[in-house]
């Protein structure tokens, strides 16, 4: 809308209409009064997001203004509520004073309330990360962006590929993704909620990178690991809309750290969601490996333990001073004296965010008091002789003693949500502000006294001092009185039956008590932005405790655990092998209501792959889930749920559980199914954990168990990963005795009363059956259809039971070419002799499909 479209509207709709033009796309709370209003489409939106009465406001067109208000006191809720639901909301408020200029009151927006740069405590979830990203396109892959602007935590890092980038993003999970406008990113990435394009210019890297160094006050990023220019982009892309957002300058920024891909375990997208780590695939946190492990004290703890999960450690010094720090606390129990300590720190990684963005409220300065009154007590807890890790650990958590009474002296220990409500200074700090507050608080008193005292010196029985918003103060007599009134009596107002007048003492006590609470409030602001100020010089090292706190906690959490759940610590090496002794599902024996069945793996570069077999609800893939598991939570520092456990070298996690299609990307079940199989194998090394279950159940047999049959080759001979192969295709229990390294396990069941019995036990060897039908009666399948498929069966056994057995040649059939309809190959193979030895390995596939040799 153009300038000249403004002209019908009143000055106020003007002023409304061109601040609106610049946040088009953003919900505006314009202040008026007591309410924020939303005008027009904003209004429209808001009604129906909140639930609030649509109204309306003048004329745009002959039609009436849609309109739409909130309390501005309330407005803290609904802005949570919009957060929430995705959406920005633009805070515009009044700054000038009512009748100081013509036309409306001078307004201007002073803050930008986005899911990505929130840091009120209201709108953000305690023991979550709350990331601003973006992603720019590299020369070689993608570059990348996380800030948390609650925490100040600032990262870049760089991805090879769109697998890897889409495992980073479902690592991040951030609540707004940025990316310029001009960007060449998979569909997917665009797509997804709180994706939005962003000017070209903001990610021009030679003009991020002097506003990082800005920020960051240093002449070059070198020290920063140096990061690559693409990097550096994206990095000020965020910076800027981060500052946009806040209107102010960010202080709290202080670092810009690098992530090397190489320095973690790394998985990609359907791994983390397969493994349920932070939460299931229903998108629930209950039954996650963080709802398991966590029971951490502090939220800042809760939040490290997630990104820890996310991103387990490959070297081991880092892991290994953890398990030392999770043995030493468990000496003692040491772990509950600390946690006891930990339990009264509030979360000083949001609150200084807050402290650094001047919006920090007085109850988070006094949780900031009391998390700081803690640490000499877990200074004397961690006491220890010598140079040791519990010693470094200590040393990082600096002590603040004039901090600490600098807020005791401050501040009351229970004041008022905001500090416009006033209340929060306490007495004593200020003599000023004492002198003001009496005069406040003590004015009646006051005014009994000028009372009592004048009319024992006038001697006149009817002297009242009286007060009203007209007059103020003033002195009532009776007009039978009021002529022996004293000639210092000013005479103010002449009622029927009395006289009012003023004296010196009462106006000037007058103008003393109707500022004082004003100028009590101005003052108490005054002085707590001081306080705010003096805290913001120290913010570095306040965050440095901080962090060193939430790791504290996180160790201490690892080290209830261990104990509470009976884990071991697992053993670190650098030979090739994974051995699990007695492992367990960490999350599936916590809802149990029978005893978890443990079970062995002993993978090394001898037997680097398990083929495993066994019937639907047997427990392969919670076995298999279980060892990733476990290897998971060994890179992270915790103990792990087994009685013993050897790991080597891992460098990545991989899985392909489940079945899914992704109907927005246009991709069947078995499509996505072969995406995931095929990153699995252009990515694993001879240092991976992979677990495949069911490939090629998607399609055809002849299809899947050739594919089966074919990645499982390529996995055991050309990769040789550690590897476990679930399957329902017993032809690939013969790899076990064709190839190296590669051996056969199954899940042992039983019938009793033809009823399946599970007995989730892992054995050596394939199995002998599938029980399909045994545990569709269990499902529930009608019995009438499982009996009909048991009919079938016998059916199928018996024709199969009649087809030749294998040898090395094999004559057609007539009934061969229809059984290899959508196999080629096969069919050509079926109308000659021909001589197994000279097969490729699908020729002889299909070779041994055509003798129908289950066995």
């Amino acid at each position: 809308m153009s300038k000249a479209d403004y002209s019908s509207y009143t000055p106020m709709m003007q002023q409304y209409l061109r601040l609106k033009a610049e946040h088009p796309h953003q919900l505006m709370f314009y202040r008026m009064g007591d309410f924020y209003e939303l005008f027009f489409q904003d209004a429209e939106k808001a009604a129906q997001l909140l639930d609030i009465t649509l109204t309306a406001r003048g004329q745009s067109s002959g039609n009436p203004i849609p309109m739409a208000g909130i309390p501005y006191h309330a407005a803290e809720g609904y802005i949570s509520r919009l957060i929430r639901l995705g959406e920005s909301v633009v805070i515009c408020e009044q700054i000038g004073e009512p009748g100081a200029t013509k036309g409306p009151m001078e307004r201007k927006v002073v803050r930008i309330v986005t899911p990505g740069t929130v840091t009120d405590e209201a709108f953000l979830e305690e023991r979550r990360d709350s990331l601003l990203c973006a992603i720019v396109r590299a020369k070689e892959g993608f570059a990348a962006a996380s800030l948390d602007v609650a925490a100040g935590r600032f990262v870049v890092t760089s991805v090879a590929n769109e697998e890897a980038l889409y495992g980073l993003i479902e690592r991040w999970q951030p609540a707004e993704l940025l990316y310029g406008e001009d960007a060449q990113l998979p569909h997917p990435i665009l797509k997804r909620q709180g994706a939005q394009a962003r000017p070209p210019w903001e990610f021009d890297s030679e003009a991020a990178e002097r506003q990082l160094c800005q920020q960051l006050g240093t002449h070059d990023l070198a020290g920063f690991g140096n990061p690559s220019s693409a990097e550096i982009a994206a990095a000020g892309g965020l910076l800027h809309y981060a500052k946009d957002t806040q209107r102010t300058d960010l202080p709290h920024l202080r670092s810009l750290r690098r992530e090397e891909a190489s320095t973690g375990v790394q998985m990609d997208a359907a791994t983390r969601r397969n493994l349920e780590l932070v939460q299931t695939l229903q998108g629930k946190e209950q039954h996650s490996l963080a709802w398991v492990l966590d029971t951490t004290s502090t939220a800042m703890g809760a939040r490290l333990l997630r990104r820890w999960i996310n991103q387990p450690l490959r070297e081991r010094e880092p892991l290994l001073r953890r398990q030392a720090l999770v043995a030493r606390f468990q000496q003692d129990y040491l772990f509950e004296s600390l946690r006891d300590a930990l339990k009264d720190i509030g979360d000083m990684e949001r609150i200084l965010g807050r402290v650094a963005l001047g919006t920090a409220r007085p109850r988070d300065l006094v949780r900031l008091k009391d998390s700081l009154h803690v640490l000499p007590t877990l200074h004397s807890l961690l006491t220890e002789e010598g140079a040791s890790p519990l010693t470094e650990l200590k040393n990082s958590i600096t002590l603040f003693p004039t901090e600490l009474d600098l807020l005791q002296r401050a501040l009351i220990d229970n004041p008022p949500m905001i500090i416009r409500d006033g209340g929060v200074i306490a007495e004593g700090y200020n003599a000023e502000l004492d002198e003001l507050r009496t005069i406040s608080e003590k004015a009646g008193d006051v005014l009994m006294d000028i009372e009592t005292r004048e009319r024992e010196r006038t001697g006149l029985s009817t002297l009242r001092v009286k007060y009203n918003r007209v007059h103020g103060y003033y002195i009532e007599l009776s007009r039978r009185e009021a002529e022996q009134a004293p000639v210092e009596y000013i005479r103010r107002q002449t009622m029927k039956n009395t006289e009012r007048f003023i004296i010196p003492e009462l106006k000037e006590f007058e103008d003393k008590a109707l500022s004082a609470n004003s100028r009590s409030l101005a003052l108490e602001k005054t002085l707590y932005d001081e306080l705010l100020e003096t805290l913001q010089t120290h913010i570095g090292p306040l965050q440095d405790t901080a962090q060193s706190v939430a790791e504290l906690d996180v160790l201490c959490c690892f080290a209830e655990r261990s104990l509470s759940l009976n884990y071991c610590q697992p053993k670190l090496v650098s030979e090739p092998m994974i051995h699990i002794e007695n492992g367990r599902h960490p999350v599936v024996e916590q809802v149990l209501e029978n005893p978890f069945v443990p079970n062995d793996l002993d993978l090394s570069k001898e037997q680097s792959m398990l083929i495993i077999t066994g019937p639907n609800m047997g427990g392969k893939s919670t076995y298999m889930r279980q060892v990733a598991l476990i290897t998971l939570m060994a890179h992270i520092g915790c103990g792990v749920p087994a009685s013993s456990a050897t790991l080597g070298p891992i460098d990545r996690i991989f899985t392909r559980i489940g079945s899914s299609d992704d109907l927005a990307g246009g991709r069947s079940t078995f499509m996505v199914e072969m995406a995931e199989t095929a990153n699995i194998l252009n990515h694993a090394t001879s240092e991976s954990l992979v677990l495949l279950d069911e490939i090629g159940r998607g399609t055809s047999t002849f299809d899947g168990l050739s594919l089966a049959w074919a990645a499982a080759h390529y996995l055991a001979t050309e990769i040789k990963a550690y590897t476990l192969f679930a399957t329902h295709y017993f032809e690939l229990t013969q790899l076990a005795t064709e190839l190296d390294g590669v051996s056969n396990a199954h899940l042992a069941a039983t019938e009793h009363e033809q009823r399946i019995v599970f007995l989730h036990k892992v054995q050596e060897g394939p199995a002998s059956r599938s029980y399909g039908l045994q545990v569709a009666a269990l499902a529930g399948v009608p019995n009438q259809v499982v009996q009909q498929a048991q009919q079938k069966l016998a059916e199928l056994e018996q024709q199969s039971d009649a087809q030749p057995t294998a040898s090395t040649t094999v004559t057609a059939t007539p009934q061969q070419p229809d059984l290899f309809a959508a196999q080629p190959s096969a069919v050509e193979l079926a109308i000659k002799e021909v001589d197994v030895d000279d097969l490729t390995p699908r020729e002889a596939l299909a070779f041994l499909y055509s003798l129908k040799d289950k066995g």
